[in-house]
């Protein structure tokens, strides 16, 4: 077994679709360049909600809201396994030999790389882009996301050169790297890493997700804490890590199994972080809440959608 597994060489070289059929998960259809799957993440489901691009080598649950590239779905199908040894399981599962990125880029001749090119085009300023108003809105997030939100184009190049164009709403992590979002898709160009917001040192507010940020956001607008999202809940350790530095922490995590484990673990090394995701008991994160309370109330009159938005893939 390689012990010098890295997460970036098993991103690079490993096919999910590869690893999905051998773990037993055949796709039950293909709708445009997504293959569909009856979700191996959730009991019970008997409506295909889980997507796969072959192309971008990322999947999406829709029915949990999650999604990611392959460490990701490691990481969400063996939840009670270690971080290294996830990527061991993956390794082992599609018996295949992973070559460290050093050598792969010293060698004569590289080997395939799966995972495809990205190339950001342009960032702009939202309210350029009907279909990602439209899904920060359906998203709860409208006047919230025109602020803390940017419109990211880009374009994903496979190995015969060919382009296919993309759009989605999008932040910056602390590495430069672009975590996006539409309605179709969820991943990231460029390094994962932890979004920070710095604030008041004496209080943290820690994230999964930036989106559950800007929920909570429409009700603490008056806020100064400093704010740090996960953004995957592989880099759970290194937030606690940088959270020590603060004497007040409060935690929305999910209220599922993962979420839980994770606010557990939290505590374990920092006791006094405060849980605070019984505000959206009931629902799975702080933007599941924040949608259900909008439908709910009387006076709030949706945007319906338009025929011109709901022909867009978030491709151009």
């Amino acid at each position: 077994m390689n012990n010098l597994l890295n997460a970036a060489d098993i991103k690079e070289q490993v096919s999910l679709v590869d690893l999905l059929s051998r773990l037993g998960h055949e796709p039950v259809r293909r709708t445009g360049k997504e293959l569909l799957y009856l979700s191996m993440l959730r009991e019970s489901d008997t409506k295909p909600s889980f997507a796969v691009n072959e192309v971008l080598n990322v999947w999406f649950d829709h029915g949990s809201g999650k999604g990611g590239n392959i460490v990701d779905f490691g990481v969400a199908y063996w939840p009670m396994t270690s971080f290294i040894d996830v990527l061991h399981k993956i390794q082992s599962t599609v018996k295949q030999e992973i070559v460290p990125n050093h050598i792969r880029e010293n060698a004569r001749q590289r080997m395939p790389v799966k995972i495809p090119h990205y190339e950001i085009e342009d960032v702009k300023d939202m309210g350029n882009n009907a279909a990602i108003a439209w899904y920060i809105k359906d998203r709860g997030i409208g006047q919230i996301g025109q602020d803390k939100l940017k419109e990211v184009y880009y374009y994903v190049e496979d190995q015969k050169k060919l382009r296919k164009h993309f759009f989605a709403a999008g932040w910056q992590n602390e590495l430069g790297g672009w975590e996006v979002r539409n309605r179709y898709f969820k991943g990231c160009l460029g390094h994962k890493a932890h979004t920070v917001i710095q604030g008041n040192a004496e209080k943290l507010v820690v994230f999964e997700g930036y989106l559950d940020y800007l929920s909570w956001m429409t009700e603490n607008e008056e806020s100064n804490a400093s704010i740090l999202v996960l953004n995957t809940l592989s880099l759970l350790e290194a937030g606690i890590r940088r959270a020590k530095a603060y004497p007040e922490i409060d935690l929305y995590f999910d209220r599922d199994k993962s979420g839980h484990k994770a606010s557990l673990t939290f505590q374990a090394s920092i006791p006094y972080a405060q849980d605070r995701s019984a505000i959206y008991d009931g629902f799975k994160d702080y933007n599941d809440r924040l949608k259900a309370g909008l439908r709910n109330a009387a006076s709030v009159s949706f945007q319906p959608e338009t025929e011109a938005v709901r022909r867009t893939s978030f491709s151009r």
